[in-house]
């Protein structure tokens, strides 16, 4: 029987999640949630992003079209609701769906504070609905390819690493820079990496971290982790810069017993370039692995839907989509805007 799923959000990650439910093998889109009259009729063609295909027209012929997530949840006609909403609505969203009975799919963030995503977690638990949220980094190949090593013990134990994911100034996004609506650097791109560290190392125990402030939200900042294994050493850097030639940057080293672990891709405005992915072994060799598959980002969410499709069919779930590991992540994110602002170490 194929899951009926209806996406809250017509914008760029609902685009991006439509187009990742329509190669997914078990699952339909059955519905649909917009305020705009031109996107329920299928005209997705405003839509732009980053990454992935511009917004094209749509045959929802097939599919249901409501004005409100209220009128989603009265026809009863879904299994699991997709909420591709801004953040501040997600705590809400959540709770709603929840109390209908319905699963969750929840782009991240979870919530914007620490408070609201045990709200959401509660809500999930209380009515005995799984909450997946979408912390999409470990499904891209390099991550993926990566993580796989280091569970798999080949080059040892796993000793730290850091992290980087940098920006340009993203003028093109409404109140980025608002904590109560998109919630800044922190919670739209560190809570990525955030996500990875928790998942890799396990929770920290303490953090510091300096930065500086727009506004009330931290705008670039370096951190420093600290674990209950007093071997791990990891790092983090990650905020917005002046770098508009260069709208993007993610990289990532991964240090290992008897190998590190390199990878690193820059979106520079007029080409893209990568470091790619290598392992540096104890021996001096220099492996690259090839064949790791096709580099097209929206496969990444394709993979992402895979693993959600299998947890609610019974299936071997890697839980790496929880909402425990996503709340963790804004905690740590919590903590990284305390350590700036009291310019202390923070104990999570």
């Amino acid at each position: 029987m194929s899951l009926k799923v209806g996406i809250v959000g017509v914008g760029f990650m609902g685009w991006i999640h439509w187009l990742a439910w329509q190669q997914a093998s078990g699952a339909e889109v059955s519905a649909i949630v917009s305020r705009s009259p031109q996107k329920r009729d299928g005209d997705w063609t405003s839509i732009k992003g980053n990454f992935g295909p511009p917004g094209e027209k749509v045959d929802l012929s097939n599919v249901q079209c409501f004005e409100s997530l209220d009128q989603l949840l009265a026809a009863d006609c879904v299994d699991i609701v997709d909420i591709c909403l801004p953040p501040s609505q997600h705590v809400e969203s959540i709770r709603k769906i929840a109390n209908a009975g319905k699963h969750v799919f929840c782009e991240k963030p979870l919530c914007l504070n620490l408070a609201d995503c045990d709200v959401a977690m509660d809500a999930c638990e209380q009515n005995k609905v799984q909450l997946f949220v979408g912390q999409v980094l470990p499904f891209f190949l390099e991550f993926q390819f990566a993580a796989a090593k280091v569970r798999s013990g080949e080059y040892g134990k796993l000793l730290g690493g850091n992290f980087k994911r940098v920006v340009s100034d993203p003028t093109w996004i409404p109140d980025f820079f608002d904590r109560h609506k998109v919630g800044g650097p922190l919670m739209d791109l560190h809570v990525h990496d955030a996500h990875l560290i928790r998942w890799l190392f396990g929770m920290p125990t303490h953090l510091v971290s300096g930065g500086r402030f727009r506004g009330e939200v931290v705008e670039y900042c370096n951190t420093m982790f600290t674990f209950d294994d007093p071997n791990l050493t990891v790092t983090s850097t990650s905020g917005v810069i002046a770098q508009q030639g260069r709208p993007f940057t993610h990289a990532f080293e991964i240090h290992l017993e008897n190998a590190t672990i390199c990878f690193e891709f820059a979106a520079y405005s007029d080409r893209p370039e990568a470091i790619e992915l290598k392992i540096l072994d104890d021996s001096g060799n220099v492996i690259r692995p090839d064949g790791l598959g096709d580099p097209d980002p929206v496969l990444a969410f394709s993979r992402e839907i895979d693993e959600i499709i299998g947890a609610l069919g019974g299936g071997q779930s890697s839980g790496v989509l929880s909402g425990r590991y996503a709340r963790d992540a804004v905690a740590i994110c919590e903590a990284i805007e305390h350590s700036i602002r009291q310019k202390a170490i923070v104990q999570l």
